[in-house]
């Protein structure tokens, strides 16, 4: 029964109401002008493959699994790439928080830096205005996480993955680092080897925040249409999109 209320409330919710209601309009059409009834199904069908699981699992999975974690760390400094935060919210010590996919990449740069005890730079600005300073609230969550202050760097003025290879690229250099091991989201991280190569620094992937579970499994559930599977689709073209125009710019 479970299982059938959420296949229920997968089409009384958007986006299945959505596709129900193009379905409907296409059908309604048909009878009375045929070439926009069939480009409208077409259009439907289209939205309804892209808001599947099996889709959007297909598409993140692909990117992440280029990379895997090494089995031991040979680096100098930890990398950590931001992917978005609020401000003026509440948090332990202070106001602003990272968003989840930044949060789970902070979690694996904190559990890294206890096995190695390199120093850790965070990348990321304030991408909007109303969003956070990604890399302060960074430096001062890993502090009251217990890291000493003087192992935590804030790189807090990149707004996209260029930027932060670029100014990522100075900080090293400013410091004397050589061998940084790079944190980020499995799905970015073939972006961001890409764009770190282009600001002239070869990295030791360390891919964290994986979205889709292995082996995969196929069930029901996958053929219908979510909101969280369209936003992974949307996420791994964005991320081909990206690699694509940072692979032209090698």
């Amino acid at each position: 029964m479970l299982y059938v209320i959420k296949f229920l409330y997968s089409f009384v919710l958007p986006p299945g109401l959505f596709i129900l209601l193009l379905l409907a309009m296409s059908i309604w059409l048909w009878r009375r002008q045929l070439k926009p009834a069939l480009v409208l199904l077409g259009l439907t069908i289209l939205l309804y493959i892209s808001t599947t699981g099996f889709v959007g699992d297909a598409l993140i999975g692909s990117l992440e699994q280029r990379y895997s974690p090494p089995a031991s760390v040979q680096g100098d400094v930890i990398v950590v790439l931001g992917g978005g935060a609020t401000q003026g919210t509440p948090d332990v010590d202070g106001q602003g928080n990272l968003s989840g996919a930044a949060g789970n990449r902070l979690i694996t740069a904190v559990r890294l830096y206890r096995q190695t005890g390199l120093p850790i730079i965070f990348s990321g600005g304030q991408v909007f205005t109303d969003s956070g300073n990604e890399a302060d609230i960074a430096r001062r969550q890993l502090i009251g996480m217990g890291i000493p202050e003087a192992d935590v760097f804030a790189e807090n003025r990149s707004l996209n993955t260029e930027q932060n290879a670029a100014n990522t690229a100075a900080l090293l250099e400013q410091k004397g680092w050589k061998q940084p091991v790079l944190i980020t989201s499995a799905f970015h991280m073939p972006r961001s080897v890409v764009e770190f190569q282009r600001a002239g620094l070869t990295v030791e992937p360390y891919p964290t925040d994986y979205w889709v579970s292995q082996p995969e499994a196929l069930y029901p559930g996958k053929f219908t249409p979510s909101g969280s599977a369209m936003s992974s689709t949307s996420t791994a073209l964005k991320e081909y999109l990206g690699l694509l125009v940072a692979t032209i710019k090698s």
